[in-house]
């Protein structure tokens, strides 16, 4: 994924243009494709950790402290993107020698899934984990007895993990046992949402090519007649960019469950039905947002689109390298896209030509015109770490872990080293400012250089840095304040799909499937009339695979999250 939620955040939008982007890059990393050998079986010390006799430290004393001996823990994370490693920058090599604590950061040289698949089956998971929150990789290692308790390793080493933990997070993650296996990332609580909420950005943006838009009067592109119209006279106006065809309009890749910027179904992800500001439940019933007129309206608008030849072919078939190379290019007018997901090529752009870039404007809207209804961030974050049962060391592992999530180590984590990339500047820590240009002007280069802004975001808690991060600056500036006033939570509708396994889960990946399959056919329909055979012919199929079962399963799993959320505010 590119990152399938989420994700939605304001530091994403820095820190993954270090990926190239909330995913970007594809510079895939040369680490090892596998986990090394000490992680494949647990050492003699898994079962007892080394120290475990030691006298541990009070509840409010940080215990990684009492060990800094050295030590490699293999740490997977599940983003065949991720281009950094550990240790060639300072900021890493100064928490090693703060911690004693190095990692060997392990990726997938291909599909996330079936690498991690074969690593539960033979039971050879390193020592960490870090993966999506919506991965059915979760539900095997915890379910499979693969992953150690957290609560339980905090009971037993290091009473801090509690008091640096957030304990709605744990709570929302608590599984029927009562324990706690994962803790996540970019993750705000309701109290975040109260404290930070007018903060808080969206990913989820309606961009355009500032040159192009205005050089076409900046019409208003709220409704279908406006939409089409100014793709109309943006290809006219521009049928070619540097000799390449202009692309009218672009949107995230097609994949077997759908589109994020039209309706994932797999991960019931819709920019387009947010921007629509559809509601995602009525009278406390979940709402079927695909069904909705609103958002047929606007399926059919895109149908004409294509007929208009307003789109083209490329997008069906682009993978994110050719989508990356293509916005690099300014070869797309519009688009419906996350803001993080190209960052880098943003950058480019601004370089050669600060009005090339792309701006946020008003995008697709119901027939009230009302303003959208993105999505912010939600409690479940974006990624989850886990720690294995083959741990080397259990102790230290999850004091290293206790250490990544205090504010220590996200000071240490975000700011890096004193003097090298941030100083004490007018009473105040933040970077200094060579370390803060590069990061503004070349991300890739400054995680090389640097390592700080979370370049290891696996445990980056996005409401702690708020502190010491910088204000935005364009080209980014002007994408993160669209959002502004626009974002809502959607965290009670996490966590609500079935196992994939039971009854209610197959039938989800059937719909998901089938789905994928419709949404390029309604796309490209000759007529209005075959988009309506189509779409009608999916929802038949949708219930006969047991839609209503799932929506009564998802609907039960809704309900228990508002009473849970509720909790956490009082």
């Amino acid at each position: 994924m590119t990152m399938k939620k989420w994700l939605s955040l304001t530091m994403v939008a820095a820190l993954m243009s270090t990926v190239v982007a909330c995913s970007g890059g594809n510079n895939k990393p040369e680490a090892s494709s596998s986990p090394s050998a000490s992680a494949s079986q647990p050492s003699a010390s898994s079962a007892e950790s080394p120290s475990a006799s030691a006298e541990q430290p009070a509840a409010d004393e940080a215990g990684w402290k009492s060990d800094t001996s050295p030590i490699t823990f293999d740490w997977y994370l599940n983003f065949a993107w991720f281009p950094n490693k550990w240790g060639v920058d300072p900021t890493s090599q100064y928490i090693t020698k703060k911690t004693g604590v190095s990692l060997n950061l392990v990726v997938p040289a291909g599909n996330e899934n079936e690498k991690l698949n074969a690593m539960i089956a033979a039971n050879q998971l390193p020592d960490f984990i870090t993966l999506g929150w919506w991965e059915e990789g979760v539900k095997k290692m915890i379910e499979g007895g693969l992953v150690e308790s957290l609560t339980d390793l905090a009971d037993q080493y290091d009473p801090y993990f509690f008091k640096v933990a957030d304990g709605a997070k744990l709570s929302w993650y608590a599984q029927p046992d009562g324990k706690t296996y994962v803790y996540p990332n970019a993750s705000s609580s309701p109290a975040d949402f109260k404290n930070f909420g007018t903060q808080f950005t969206s990913n989820q943006t309606f961009v355009v090519r500032k040159d192009m838009y205005e050089a076409i009067g900046s019409p208003d592109m709220r409704t279908p007649e406006g939409f089409l119209n100014a793709l109309k006279m943006a290809k006219e106006k521009f049928p070619e960019v540097n000799g390449q065809p202009l692309i009218p309009i672009g949107f995230h890749e097609f994949g077997e469950d759908g589109n994020y910027s039209f309706f994932d179904v797999g991960q019931d992800s819709s920019y387009l039905s947010h921007y629509l500001a559809l509601p995602r439940e009525k009278e406390g019933k979940l709402y079927d947002r695909l069904t909705d007129p609103e958002y047929v309206r606007w399926l059919k608008t895109f149908r004409q689109a294509n007929q208009d030849s307003l789109i083209s072919k490329d997008v069906f078939v682009d993978k994110r390298a050719q989508m990356e190379e293509k916005i690099a290019q300014g070869r797309y007018f519009a688009m419906l896209y996350q803001r993080t997901d190209f960052a880098a090529q943003q950058n480019v752009l601004y370089a050669k030509d600060p009005n090339s870039v792309y701006i946020a404007v008003d995008g697709p809207a119901n027939t009230n015109l009302d303003a959208p209804t993105l999505a912010g961030p939600a409690i479940s974050g974006w990624t989850v770490t886990l720690i294995s049962k083959n741990v080397k060391d259990k102790e230290r592992a999850i004091k290293f872990l206790s250490y990544l999530i205090s504010e220590e180590g996200q000071k240490d984590m975000y700011l890096g080293e004193k003097g090298v990339s941030y100083d004490t500047i007018d009473g105040k820590d933040q970077f200094k400012p060579e370390a803060l240009n590069l990061m503004n002007t070349d991300r890739s280069a400054f995680d090389k250089q640097y390592g700080a802004s979370h370049t290891f975001w696996m445990l980056m808690d996005t409401n702690m840095q708020l502190q010491w991060q910088p204000p935005a600056v364009e080209p980014f500036k002007q994408l993160e304040d669209w959002t502004k006033g626009k974002t809502e939570s959607y965290s009670q509708y996490d966590l609500i799909n079935p196992p994939a396994t039971s009854k209610e889960g197959i039938n989800a990946k059937k719909i998901a499937t089938e789905w994928g399959k419709a949404l390029p056919k309604l796309l490209l329909a000759k007529s209005e009339a075959d988009f309506d055979q189509t779409f009608n012919d999916f929802i038949a199929k949708r219930d006969k695979t047991g839609f209503a079962e799932l929506m009564a399963y998802r609907q039960t799993k809704y309900e228990e999250n508002v009473k849970k959320l509720a909790e956490f505010l009082k």
